[in-house]
């Protein structure tokens, strides 16, 4: 048995019999986005500094616990709060939560995130259909001994986001009249938001779009056979696009007032699921 496949075993057994039912869909939230598991009937609550050997949330925002719940009948699990690179965690300890879900049984992730802008059509407070993602300035989570219990050594990463899902998700933003962009999101390490150069460097690249999280969870579910989706609220636009410096609170600010039509959209695209 791989040391990672032991780990996500560990974990498991520390908290499976209080997990309440076999979950299909995973959803983890980004930031600002922690309240759509509040509005939740919730049927248990674990903390993340309650699992043995599990990394914790440090980031303002997150709370950092697995919400059980279920929307229309379909029963999911919600990171409310994810944990990140730049928090000091090595990106194996940073795909444990969704090697974790994936243990507990869920089929299909729905990734969210805050993200800033890119492309020039885009403005803070869009929704952006992430439809394919460039990960190569971070880390890859495969890197290491391949745990064959959980995937393949060499994944094929032809589509990563699941297109039938990705239709589900545009029905539902057309059926709510929610506008909804699509494009190509890049993951960055963080902490440190992007020079305008840097930003430059990327929409040549193809990018609509950069944060610093979700691209490497993406892989990690993919690798082992997961369905994946991925919405992203553009909370702000990047570096060198409007002429004002980047805050963590302007960030909070726009995912807070987009939370309701966040929520909506979710909600409604995961009773589908």
């Amino acid at each position: 048995m791989s040391a990672v496949y032991e780990t996500v075993l560990k974990c498991y057994e520390h908290i499976k019999t209080r997990i309440p039912f076999v979950p299909r869909v995973a959803v983890v939230l980004g930031s600002g986005l922690g309240a759509f598991a509040e509005n939740m009937q919730a049927e248990a609550v674990i903390p993340y500094s309650e699992i043995d050997g599990f990394p914790v949330s440090t980031v303002p925002g997150h709370k950092g616990r697995f919400v059980f719940g279920k929307i229309d009948g379909v029963p999911i699990v919600i990171m409310q709060g994810r944990v990140h690179y730049y928090e000091g965690y090595n990106v194996e300890e940073v795909v444990l939560p969704i090697r974790l879900m994936r243990q507990m049984g869920a089929e299909i992730v729905v990734l969210t995130n805050a993200s800033g802008g890119i492309n020039r059509l885009f403005k803070a407070g869009d929704f952006m259909l992430i439809r394919d993602h460039i990960s190569s300035f971070f880390p890859n989570p495969l890197i290491g001994e391949n745990p064959e219990e959980l995937g393949v050594r060499f994944p094929d990463m032809t589509e990563v986001y699941n297109e039938s899902l990705c239709r589900l998700i545009e029905d539902t933003a057309r059926e709510y009249k929610i506008p909804l962009k699509q494009g190509t999101y890049v993951q960055l390490t963080g902490p440190s938001y992007e020079s305008p150069a840097e930003i430059r460097m990327l929409r040549m690249l193809g990018a609509d779009a950069v944060g610093m999280s979700t691209v490497c969870e993406a892989i990690a579910a993919r690798h082992m056979g997961m369905q994946v989706c991925a919405i992203s609220c553009v909370t702000n636009m990047a570096a060198g696009i409007l002429n004002q410096p980047l805050s963590h609170a302007e960030v909070q600010e726009t995912a807070d007032r987009t939370a309701p039509l966040f929520q909506q959209l979710l909600f409604a695209s995961i009773a589908k699921m």
